[in-house]
């Protein structure tokens, strides 16, 4: 059925009228968050809010740079996230090809479906038994706990995404290069992880924003300043009988920052990397 000219016109127009009401939803907490945070207190607790901002000012800014930890905390979050990034890769690659190459067998379907099962448990049910051990093994207050503990929980969804991409990659590269003698990790780290770049900083993203953005380990497992990270870090300024909002505001926005700087540049290799194994052959 052919559509008129004006009629596509139309439906194009309503189209991106649909899409930037949508896209504004999902920004409208990033703006008024940004907007917060270059407003000074007596406008943030204005009776009638606004977007304008009659007195911009950097204050909050400079109260979270110079009057807080807030540099600390940064610096935690960015060791811990790339730690349990690298981690997590190291062990997905192994594992997602397992998974990929050796499914016939008994032992890797079990492991499977149990890494599948593990996905279903709510790390909040797992809050005490996992502070219990680190408690035992004199893990609270470090780095470690939390590395461990997020690296528990992002492993096994790094794994299916990396087996998604391994089954799109014919045996046929493998066998070549078995028979050129090259073994079983050569093959791995000189066939396939080269081809799979795309695939590796999809799982590597996935792996740091779910290290940079968690909060309940590192509220639980850290009560030392020295090691705390930002997320339950910024909460230190809600108060007992007030709340900082602008310096909250602004330190959610330089904690933002990161993440928007590190999707700009590797837009183009996330989404490649998710639709990898989507299809095979």
């Amino acid at each position: 059925m052919l559509i008129s000219r004006r009629k596509q016109r139309l439906l194009n127009v309503l189209t991106y009228a649909v899409l930037l009401g949508f896209s504004f939803y999902c920004l409208f907490p990033f703006l008024w968050m940004l907007v917060t945070s270059l407003k000074p207190s007596t406008e943030i607790r204005t009776l009638n809010p606004t977007f304008l901002i009659s007195a911009p000012t950097l204050e909050h800014f400079k109260n979270v740079l110079t009057g807080s930890a807030f540099l600390t905390f940064f610096k935690n979050s960015v060791f811990i996230a790339t730690v349990t990034t690298f981690a997590s890769l190291f062990i997905s690659i192994f594992a997602g090809y397992a998974l990929s190459r050796y499914f016939r067998f008994r032992e890797v379907k079990i492991f499977g479906i149990a890494m599948l099962l593990s996905q279903m448990i709510p790390g909040v049910l797992l809050l005490i038994p996992l502070y219990l051990v680190m408690k035992n093994i004199n893990l609270i207050n470090t780095y470690m706990s939390l590395i461990l503990a997020y690296t528990t929980f992002t492993v096994p969804l790094c794994t299916f995404m990396l087996k998604g991409f391994f089954d799109s990659i014919p045996l046929e590269m493998e066998e070549s290069a078995e028979i050129d003698g090259c073994t079983r990790v050569g093959i791995i780290f000189r066939i396939l992880l080269p081809v799979s770049l795309p695939s590796l900083v999809a799982t590597s993203l996935y792996a740091f924003l779910n290290a940079w953005n968690e909060f309940m380990f590192g509220f639980v497992f850290i009560n030392d300043e020295s090691h705390r990270t930002l997320t339950p870090g910024i909460s230190l300024f809600k108060g007992l009988y007030q709340t900082d909002w602008g310096s909250m505001m602004a330190a959610s926005v330089l904690s933002v920052l990161p993440v928007v700087i590190i999707f700009i540049f590797l837009q183009r290799f996330l989404i490649e990397g998710m639709t990898a194994g989507a299809v095979k052959g």
